[in-house]
């Protein structure tokens, strides 16, 4: 039998709003802490040199984590034009300087070439794995890494100000995977330059934005009373773009129980989904998230089973 985890069970979402020097890691021991809960993770890692919103999932909503993941990013960020630094951004040591400093009209002809599907190198020093090595660990090393390029999504790219010649400010619309450093390297590099990450914000983190976030020190004050529900989201919100389909109560048992059901039995009640071989979709009891289901040939069949039935849960209900 698996031993029960130590703390209280609490499913669904906080939005934090990360302070600058912590990293995501220490945000969920901070969050799991205040909360006494049992089971805390995060979606979408952030620098410590980054602040903005970093989803903290609670209980059963750790099972949606991929999911938030996969989700459009917003990032706001200042690029310090004239200095190349080892790790992209201001913590790193300068490696290289350029007395160039690009005007504005430079660099709004340059944005458009990092609009839609672009090629980037992440930098040496990130989470990435090279040769089952975490490639910042082989970089503050001291050893030469090799980033292989990838494929990620821009949706847009905005000069939002320029304070002095040294700095400009921009906005990223983005997709899975981008790195915002990487992206300042390479945009100064298209400018004739060198550049680095001075200042960096994630507004927006899939369907969780900087306006419903909460800080560390409000989540401290409010302490272990009723107060913190007020900002918990429901373990559904990680998954708004995923179609629901509603069940019966012998259905949601079956699907509960890791047995598929008939897609020709639930289909009629949703002619507005399409229901193709290989679809995610939310099995829904009521109000009540059953599982992740997938279409598999003429079943839905169950993906992750949440598990929140008698669980004297402490969760948005009680808001």
């Amino acid at each position: 039998m698996a031993r029960k985890r130590k703390g209280t069970p609490i499913h669904g979402w906080l939005a934090i709003d990360k302070p600058l020097g912590m990293s995501s890691s220490q945000v969920v021991g901070k969050v799991k802490w205040l909360l006494k809960a049992a089971k805390v993770g995060h979606g979408g890692t952030l620098d410590p040199l980054a602040t903005g919103v970093l989803p903290i999932a609670l209980g059963e909503a750790t099972k949606t984590v991929s999911y938030v993941m996969d989700g459009t990013k917003t990032y706001r960020f200042q690029i310090r034009w004239g200095e190349a630094t080892a790790t992209l951004d201001r913590e790193g040591e300068v490696t290289a300087t350029s007395a160039v400093r690009p005007d504005p009209a430079a660099i709004l002809a340059a944005l458009p070439a990092f609009i839609g599907a672009i090629e980037q190198s992440p930098p040496a020093f990130s989470a990435i794995k090279v040769d089952g090595v975490r490639a910042y660990d082989l970089a503050r090393a001291g050893e030469e890494v090799e980033m292989k390029s990838r494929t990620v999504r821009i949706d847009s790219f905005t000069l939002l100000d320029m304070p002095d010649a040294d700095h400009a400010d921009f906005q990223v619309v983005c997709g899975k995977g981008t790195y915002i450093r990487s992206l300042a390297r390479d945009l100064s590099l298209a400018l004739g330059t060198l550049g680095h990450v001075s200042v960096l914000r994630r507004a927006a983190c899939g369907p969780f934005r900087e306006e419903s976030a909460i800080s560390l020190e409000t989540l401290a004050e409010l302490g272990h009373g009723p107060g913190p529900w007020a900002f918990m989201l429901p373990i559904e919100t990680a998954l708004d773009d995923i179609p629901a389909l509603a069940l019966t109560e012998s259905e949601a048992r079956r699907l509960q129980s890791g047995c598929p059901v008939s897609v020709m039995r639930v289909a009629p009640r949703h002619p507005e989904v399409s229901l193709a071989e290989g679809t995610v979709c939310r099995a829904m009891l009521a109000e009540r998230l059953v599982a992740l289901a997938r279409i598999d040939g003429d079943d839905i069949r169950p993906v992750r089973v949440m598990n929140l039935e008698n669980e004297g849960v402490n969760d948005v209900d009680h808001a």
